[in-house]
């Protein structure tokens, strides 16, 4: 299992050291940018399946186009 954990970087160091303690746990810390990018896909793909059920609409690629 994979969790992506937003901590605010007084108290991570602490938390890093317990979980790195643990040897079934591996860790890697990854920047904010790439913390947001995985947020942005996880959405994507949320709002995929959402669409797949039919309970929500995604806008077409023309009205996309059009926006811009």
């Amino acid at each position: 299992m994979r969790v992506l954990l937003d901590i605010k970087d007084n108290k991570a160091i602490h938390l890093m050291e317990v979980l790195k303690s643990l040897p079934y746990v591996k860790t890697k810390t990854i920047s904010n940018e790439k913390a947001i990018i995985i947020e942005e896909i996880k959405e994507a793909v949320d709002n995929l399946a959402l669409a797949k059920k039919g309970k929500i609409k995604l806008k077409s690629a023309r009205d996309l186009y059009n926006e811009l």
